[in-house]
């Protein structure tokens, strides 16, 4: 039995047989043809082209449909490529030139612009290299007459294991039959995660030389909360997993009942529990988790997902069908946090040896302030239809707050000139996630109507960790005493001055931590909508009392592990039928073998 650690990107544990897809490519025909023979291939070619174009155009639509248009705006870049006049002229002059077969040519050109996007400084380009490869097997399959992989068509349940996934491939997965899905390649904002955590599919990429270590039939259990994958386990190990997926469902089952009721704890007070989302799309099932609102709309795949960059109608048509679907519960919009790893084509941006501290979020939008007009400009038109508020991500310093705020203030210069409505009196806040604004956070608080607390970049930065690196995943936790006592510092802060303090990311959203930031004073979570029902359930079956004697005593501890132990045992002790017990019994036995 081997475990393989990757990064998870899409919670749940599965057991099933491995589906391994190969990355072998179709075979190519003879190289040459006739010369009397050219006219037909062209011919050929032109049908390849307009049938795939068709072929891709239905699964955008389908897309689309089922999880939102900006998930669906992914193919937008194979219509491209598929009709792009330079393209289709390079085929032509192939088979003109040279007497290449179409698919030939097709073979040679498609994989000079793999080269050209490997190359690339860019990694925005370099990770459209897997879009050149979808669209070149599904113009082979159109020429050969070859049969694609239809992972869509399964008999019976798989995990895919996978160098990589196509957006092709992914946005067919049919969810009663695909249990989980593990590749070699990927982060955290990969098309394979996006669209794997939409449909609610455990997934884990990075997984190094899974492809080697596993063969089509093997039995496999994935945990894509821990990032782990378990090759060839034990019976003992297996039968822990199948049943920890059982109580899962079961679990979730017995919380939907706890929708429409309050997240109060048994002592009375009121934990405002808000959702985080990327799509509209993901407002409805953050409504059935029972979110009061979203506390966090992240809107960096309105460029993501397009090859151009968004007009002010299309921020506009995204946040009005927010605010329409919330029907008055409030969204909190975070303007855009391009950059480090969010890369775009259409923003040109340099390469940097260390992106994650180079220009990124609120830094890229102060420098590009047309982009940030735009955006500006559409979340005050949308706010005239519900409970809009707008959040500043990334401030290091007050400079940056008051130079955001001014150009929102010519913004609005603008939308009265122009005669155009808006909520004059938005709410605008910013977001706390690097130490030089935790460490001295009253000017912040002052200066702002709210503030949230980013848990993740508040982690990475503290602690001098990157969360998406395998490699040093261990290191990174919400437990650590320097990270705790932050938030307390910020959470007293906005006590005195009378401003909210909420805090959004995972660490938000991890039963282990409820106790915690309830008894440091938090009352306001923004969390992933699936883990709602979870947090809400802890919460009523505690005290504020009862949490303010745990965050004492971790305010204690000096180390994180003995820090995670407390608080484990703690959640257990209020919660004991929590399944993340048989998760960390699963592990232990993983490790063990």
């Amino acid at each position: 039995m081997d475990v393989l650690q990757g990064i998870g990107v899409s919670s749940g544990v599965a057991v099933a047989k491995a589906l391994v897809i190969s990355d072998d490519q179709l075979k190519i025909g003879s190289h040459t043809v006739a010369g009397t023979a050219v006219e037909a291939e062209k011919q050929k070619l032109q049908v390849a082209i307009a049938a795939s174009s068709e072929e891709v155009r239905e699964l955008r639509d389908q897309t689309s449909r089922h999880l939102g248009k900006e998930t669906g705006a992914i193919f937008d870049f194979h219509l491209g490529l598929l009709n792009d006049p330079e393209l289709i002229r390079t085929f032509i002059n192939l088979i003109n030139s040279q007497n290449y077969s179409a698919e030939y040519a097709v073979y040679r050109a498609l994989r000079d612009y793999a080269k050209i996007f490997t190359d690339h400084s860019d990694a925005y380009f370099r990770d459209r290299v897997k879009d050149i490869y979808d669209i070149e097997r599904r113009l082979l399959s159109k020429l050969t007459g070859a049969e694609r992989l239809r992972i869509g068509e399964l008999t019976e349940p798989v995990i895919l294991i996978a160098s990589d996934l196509t957006p092709s491939q992914t946005a067919s997965l049919d969810k009663t039959m695909v249990r989980g899905i593990a590749i070699e390649s990927g982060g955290k904002t990969s098309h394979t995660a996006i669209i794997a955590s939409s449909l609610g599919i455990p997934a884990v990429v990075g997984v190094d030389g899974i492809v080697h270590e596993v063969r089509t039939g093997d039995i496999i259990i994935i945990n894509g909360h821990e990032g782990k994958v378990t090759v060839d386990p034990d019976p003992l190990t297996i039968d822990e997993a199948r049943i920890l997926a059982e109580r899962q469902m079961r679990h979730a089952s017995e919380l939907e009942q706890l929708r429409d009721q309050p997240a109060r704890t048994k002592d009375g007070a009121d934990i405002t529990l808000m959702a985080n989302i990327e799509f509209p799309h993901e407002v409805d099932q953050a409504l059935q988790k029972g979110a009061l609102g979203i506390g966090l709309y992240r809107t960096e795949f309105l460029y993501l997902g397009h090859e151009k960059s968004p007009t002010e109608d299309d921020h506009y048509a995204a946040y009005t069908e927010v605010v329409r679907r919330l029907a008055g519960k409030p969204v909190v919009i975070r303007t855009l946090d391009l950059g480090a790893d969010k890369s775009t084509p259409h923003l040109d941006l340099p390469a940097e040896s260390n992106p994650f501290l180079g220009r990124r979020s609120i830094r890229l939008c102060l420098a590009n302030q047309d982009m940030f007009k735009v955006q500006l400009r559409a979340i005050l038109r949308a706010s005239v239809h519900g409970d809009v508020r707008i959040m500043f991500p990334m401030i290091c310093n007050m400079m940056e707050l008051r130079q955001a705020k001014m150009v929102l203030k010519d913004t609005m210069e603008d939308l009265d000139e122009e005669g155009i409505a808006y909520n004059r009196y938005i709410r605008v806040g910013m977001m706390i996630e690097v130490p030089s604004t935790a460490l001295m956070p009253k000017p912040y608080i002052r200066d702002s109507d709210f503030v949230s607390i980013g848990s993740n970049d508040l982690i990475q930065y503290t602690l001098a960790v990157d969360r998406g690196n395998q490699h040093v995943a261990s290191l990174f936790t919400g437990a650590h005493p320097a990270v705790i006592r932050l938030i307390r510092r910020v959470q007293r802060a906005g006590k005195a001055e009378a401003k909210n303090v909420s805090l959004c990311g995972e660490m938000g959203g991890d039963p282990d931590y409820t106790m915690l930031l309830v008894g440091l004073g938090l009352r306001t979570l923004s969390i992933t909508p699936n883990n709602i029902p979870e947090i809400k359930q802890l919460i009523r079956q505690i005290t504020v009392k009862q949490a303010e004697k745990v965050a004492n005593k971790t305010l204690k501890l000096e180390h994180a592990h003995h820090i995670l132990n407390l608080l484990h045992d703690e959640m257990r002790r209020y919660h004991p039928d929590y399944y993340r017990d048989d998760v960390s019994k699963l592990a232990h036995y993983s490790q063990e073998a």
